[in-house]
C-alpha cells in the first residue's frame, strides 16, 4: 500500500522543517502528479492532507482529491491533525478513509471529540508516534541528552522536568513488561493497538537496525 501527502511547504535547505501549508486545488493536483511520477505508479492508495490549510476551505481540498479519486489517480482521501469539525465538512465532500494523528498512552487528548467522530463516520484513525516519540521504550530519561537537531528538543514534554515528571508511566510499562516478558515498547503499542481494532498505528525509527524490532512489535503485539 502507498501512502503519501501534499499540503506542506518545505524551507531551502532540505525537506525539514515546514515553512508553511499549501493546499491550493493545484497545488495539490501538482504535487499528486509529481508523487505518481516519482514513486512509478499509476495510482496512490492514499492521499493525505498533511495539515490543515487554513487559507483553503477543506471542501475545496476534498473536492479536488474527489476528482482525482474519479480520475483513477487517487484511491482513499486521509487528512492528518484536523479537528473533528473539519473532518466532518470534508467527509461530506468526499468520504475520508483515515486520519493520521498522533496517540498513544502519552498523548490522549483525541479520546474526547475526535475518536468518537471517527467511529460515528466509520473512518480509521492512523495513530503517529505510538511510542511517544521514543520516550515509552523505557531508552529516554530526564538525562539523556538530545541532539541540537533532534526536533523533539522543542517540544515541552521533551524538556528535562516534564521527563523527570512523566518518568512513572515508564516505570510502570517497565513493571507490566517485565511480568509478560515483554518490552515497555511492545505493551505502549499493544495497548494501542487494543483500543480499537480500525486503529493502525505506525511507529517509526531513524535507526536501519530497528526495523526489525519495530516490525516483530506490529506483527506480535496483539498477543
Amino acid at each position: 500500500m502507498i501512502a503519501t501527502k501534499f499540503g506542506i511547504k518545505h524551507g531551502e535547505h532540505g525537506p525539514t522543517p515546514m515553512s508553511g501549508v499549501d493546499s491550493r486545488p493545484e497545488q495539490i493536483r501538482q504535487v499528486t502528479e509529481a508523487s505518481l511520477k516519482r514513486l512509478q505508479t499509476e495510482s496512490i492508495d492514499l492521499l493525505y492532507q498533511h495539515r490543515v490549510d487554513p487559507n483553503v476551505p477543506i471542501e475545496d481540498v476534498a473536492g479536488t482529491v474527489k476528482e482525482l479519486i474519479a480520475e483513477g489517480k487517487v484511491k482513499h482521501f486521509g487528512l492528518s491533525e484536523a479537528g473533528a469539525a473539519t473532518i466532518r465538512r470534508a467527509h461530506a465532500v468526499q468520504p475520508v478513509t483515515a486520519l493520521q494523528s498522533e496517540y498513544s498512552l502519552w498523548m490522549r487528548e483525541h479520546e474526547t471529540e475526535i475518536i468518537p467522530a471517527l467511529e460515528e463516520l466509520g473512518i480509521g484513525l492512523v495513530p503517529y508516534s505510538p511510542l511517544g516519540k521514543g520516550f515509552l521504550t523505557g531508552k529516554i530519561d530526564s538525562s539523556t541528552s538530545l541532539a541540537d537537531n533532534d526536533l523533539r528538543r522543542l517540544l515541552p514534554r521533551f524538556s528535562p522536568e516534564a521527563r523527570q515528571a512523566n518518568q512513572v508511566l515508564v516505570d510502570l510499562l517497565q513493571q507490566i513488561a517485565d511480568d509478560k516478558g515483554a518490552t515497555p515498547a511492545q505493551i505502549a503499542l499493544a495497548w494501542v493497538l487494543a483500543q480499537k481494532p480500525w486503529f493502525v498505528p505506525i511507529p517509526g525509527t531513524t535507526k536501519m537496525h530497528r526495523l526489525g524490532t519495530v516490525s516483530r512489535i506490529m506483527f506480535g503485539a496483539r498477543s
